[in-house]
C-alpha cells in the first residue's frame, strides 16, 4: 500500500490561529469555551462556544471577496494558505489538474445565508446578494479554495455531520493511492454560532447546558455529563504520495496508513450504544495500516459528550483493544475548545501531529467523575502527559451512527 505523507497543516481554531499559539494554549490545558455574546443568545438552550478571534489579522483574503463568502470559506482559505506554506508548496509549479480539494463539513454557512434572508423579508427580492446562492452551501469552501488557487483536480465535499473532515480525509488517501492525484488540500471547517446555526445545533438535544460555567461544560466520559460543547474553525492539511514526499525532499510530518468508515444504522440521531460498528470501523483501519492494537500509542477520541456517544467508543476501544486499552493513553483535547463538528476530524488529526512532534499528550478537561460504564481506557486527566507516540488511532463519528477511523504513523 502506499503511504500517504502529511507535509503540511494550516490551524484556525478557538485556542489559536496557526499551529504556535494553538499548541501552546492547548498543552497548557486553557479552556477557549465562553458565553456568546455576539447576539442575544440567552433564550437559546445551549449559549456557549468555542470562538475564533481576530481572524481578520491572520487573512490574506481581499475585502471585495469576504463580501461574498461566509466565514467558514474565509477560515478554510486561511487554514490552506498556512498549510501550502507549511508545506512548502509553491502552486505555480504544479500540474493544477492534478491538485485536488478534499473537505468537510456539516452545516454549512449559515451567517451569510440567514442574513441575506433576513433582507429578502425586510427589502425584498433587491435587498438579496446575488452570492447567496453559492456562499451558503456545504461545497461552497472548496469552490473558494479552488478558484482562489487555479484548482483544477479531483475534489469532493463529504456531510457526515462530525465525521465529515475524517472522512473526507480518508477519501483523499484513496485517491491518492490510486494516483489519480499528486496532493490534496484536505480537512474541514464549520462556523456553526450563527443565531440560525447555533438553533439548529441546539434542537437534536446534544448541546451541554451548562451555560454558567462554559469552561466546565464538555465532560465526555464523566458521569455528570449532558452533552458537547460546539466550536468554530478549520483544519487543512497537504497530502501527497511517500514516493513524491521523498522526490522533493519534503518535510514529511506522519504517514495516513490505514482508514476504515462503518454505520451503525439504528437511529436518525443517536449511535448504538453497543459499539459493535465502531469497534468494526476501528478494526479496518488497523488492518489497512498492518498494525495491532498494541502498536498504538495514543488514542484521539470523539468524545461525544452523550450517553449513548461515549458508552458506544468506550466499548468499541475496549472490544478491541481488549485489557491493552489500559495502556494506551487516550484523551479528548477538544474539551478545551468545543466539538467543530465536521471540522473535528480533521483538528483532531492536527492536534495529533503536534502530540507526535511534542511527545505530550493534551489532557481531557472535567473528566473529574468517570463513568463506570466507560471504564477499561487509560484517559488522560489533570494535566498533558509525557509520552513517545509512534502511532495514533483517531476515530471521528457522527450523528445516526456514522463512524470512522484513521491510524497516522509518526515520519
Amino acid at each position: 500500500m502506499v503511504r500517504i505523507a502529511i507535509t503540511g497543516f494550516g490551524i484556525v481554531a478557538p485556542p489559536g490561529i496557526d499551529k504556535k499559539p494553538f499548541w501552546a494554549n492547548v498543552k497548557a490545558g486553557r479552556s477557549s469555551v465562553r458565553k456568546i455574546e455576539r447576539y442575544d443568545t440567552h433564550l437559546y438552550p445551549s449559549h456557549i462556544g468555542g470562538m475564533v478571534h481576530d481572524l481578520d489579522a491572520y487573512s490574506h483574503v481581499s475585502s471585495r471577496l469576504l463580501q461574498k463568502i461566509d466565514p467558514f470559506s474565509h477560515m478554510a482559505l486561511i487554514a490552506s494558505e498556512m498549510a501550502l506554506k507549511d508545506a512548502g508548496i509553491d502552486l505555480a509549479k504544479e500540474n493544477l489538474n492534478r491538485v485536488g480539494i478534499f473537505m468537510g463539513n456539516a452545516l454549512g454557512g449559515w451567517l451569510y445565508g440567514e442574513t441575506e434572508l433576513r433582507d429578502l423579508y425586510i427589502e425584498g427580492r433587491s435587498g438579496v446578494s446575488p452570492y447567496m446562492a453559492s456562499a451558503w452551501f456545504p461545497a461552497a469552501p472548496q469552490g473558494q479554495v479552488s478558484i482562489y488557487y487555479g484548482i483544477k483536480g479531483y475534489s469532493k465535499t463529504v456531510v457526515s455531520d462530525r465525521a465529515s473532515s475524517l472522512m473526507a480525509i480518508g477519501h483523499a488517501t484513496k485517491i491518492l493511492q490510486k494516483q489519480k492525484a499528486d496532493l490534496i488540500l484536505a480537512g474541514g471547517m464549520e462556523a456553526p454560532l450563527s443565531p440560525y446555526g447555533l438553533l439548529c445545533c441546539n434542537t437534536n438535544g446534544e448541546l451541554s447546558t451548562k451555560n454558567e460555567t462554559p469552561e466546565e461544560a464538555y465532560k465526555p466520559f464523566d458521569r455528570r455529563r449532558d452533552g458537547f460543547v460546539v466550536g468554530e474553525g478549520s483544519g487543512i492539511m497537504i497530502l501527497e504520495g511517500e514516493g513524491r514526499a521523498e522526490k522533493r525532499a519534503a518535510h514529511v510530518l506522519a504517514f495516513i496508513t490505514g482508514y476504515g468508515a462503518t454505520c451503525d444504522g439504528v437511529d436518525r440521531i443517536k449511535p448504538n450504544p453497543d459499539g459493535k460498528e465502531c469497534a468494526r470501523a476501528i478494526r479496518m483501519a488497523l488492518d489497512q495500516a498492518g498494525a495491532k492494537p498494541q502498536d498504538i500509542d495514543y488514542i484521539s477520541l470523539d468524545g461525544a459528550g452523550t450517553q449513548e456517544g461515549d458508552i458506544g467508543e468506550a466499548a468499541a476501544i475496549r472490544e478491541v483493544f481488549g485489557e491493552a486499552a489500559k495502556e494506551v493513553p487516550a484523551s479528548v483535547p477538544k474539551t478545551m475548545f468545543g466539538n467543530l463538528l465536521g471540522a473535528s476530524g480533521a483538528v483532531d488529526m492536527i492536534m495529533t501531529l503536534l502530540v507526535m512532534e511534542h511527545g505530550l499528550v493534551p489532557s481531557t478537561l472535567n473528566l473529574e467523575e468517570l463513568d463506570p460504564r466507560c471504564a477499561g481506557l487509560d484517559y488522560v486527566t489533570g494535566k498533558a502527559r509525557p509520552h513517545n507516540v509512534k502511532k495514533a488511532l483517531v476515530i471521528s463519528r457522527g450523528r445516526g451512527g456514522i463512524n470512522s477511523a484513521l491510524v497516522m504513523e509518526k515520519a
